[in-house]
C-alpha cells in the first residue's frame, strides 16, 4: 500500500466524520433509515473511529491469525454490548472505557505491542462490549433495531478494514513510522476523551 493510498483513506475517514452533522439532521424512518442511521453511527463519534481504525492496524501487526480474527472478533462481540445497551443493561463507566480503549489500542499500535493472540482477542472483545453497547444506548427512536445493527456492524467492519490497509505500510521503513505517528496520535485522542469522560464523573 502506497503513502498516496494511505492518504486516500485517511482523507476519506476524515470527510465522513466530518459530514455527520448533516447526514444525521433528518430522522431516520424504518428499514432503510435504521440501516443508514447504524452505517453512519461508528463515524459519527471520532473516539470510536480510531478504535476501530486501531483495531484492524493492531491486526496487520500482529500478523496471521490476529489480523483477521481481531476484526472479526470485534464486531461480533460488539453485537452483544450492542444488545446490552438496546435493553438499557448499565455498564460501568461506558465512556470512559471507551476513551481507554482508544488510548491501550493507540499505544499498541505506535509500539508494535506483541502479545499472544488469546490475550489480544481478550483485550478487543471487552472494548468491544463497551463500543456496541454505546451504540445500542443510542439507537435512534424511529429506526429499525435490527436493520441499524446490521448497519453499525458492517460500517465496524469496514472500518476494520481500512485500518488493516493502513496497516500494510509497514512493510516499508517510511510506512511504520507513519504507523507509530498514527498510533500515538490515537493514544493522544485517548487521553483527551479520557479526561473528558473522567471530568464528567467528579
Amino acid at each position: 500500500m502506497s503513502l498516496r493510498m494511505f492518504r486516500v483513506i485517511s482523507t476519506a475517514i476524515v470527510a465522513l466524520a466530518l459530514t455527520q452533522p448533516a447526514a444525521f439532521a433528518h430522522d431516520q424512518i424504518g428499514v432503510a433509515g435504521g440501516l443508514f442511521s447504524g452505517l453512519l453511527h461508528p463515524v459519527t463519534g471520532i473516539d470510536h473511529l480510531i478504535a476501530m481504525v486501531a483495531v484492524g492496524i493492531w491486526g496487520a501487526q500482529l500478523g496471521a491469525p490476529a489480523i483477521w480474527v481481531l476484526p472479526i472478533t470485534f464486531p461480533l462481540v460488539m453485537a452483544i454490548g450492542g444488545v446490552l445497551g438496546v435493553l438499557r443493561i448499565p455498564l460501568p463507566m461506558p465512556e470512559v472505557v471507551i476513551a481507554v480503549s482508544a488510548l491501550v489500542l493507540g499505544v499498541a499500535v505506535a509500539t508494535r505491542l506483541r502479545l499472544s493472540f488469546p490475550v489480544a482477542a481478550v483485550i478487543v472483545a471487552v472494548f468491544a462490549v463497551f463500543h456496541g453497547h454505546a451504540h445500542g444506548a443510542e439507537l435512534p427512536g424511529s429506526a429499525n433495531p435490527m436493520a441499524y445493527g446490521v448497519g453499525f456492524v458492517t460500517a465496524t467492519g469496514l472500518l476494520h478494514l481500512g485500518g488493516i490497509a493502513i496497516g500494510t505500510l509497514t512493510r516499508w521503513p517510511a510506512g511504520e513510522r507513519v504507523i507509530q505517528g498514527l498510533g500515538a496520535g490515537i493514544a493522544g485522542l485517548g487521553c483527551y476523551f479520557l479526561a473528558q469522560g473522567l471530568g464528567a464523573i467528579a
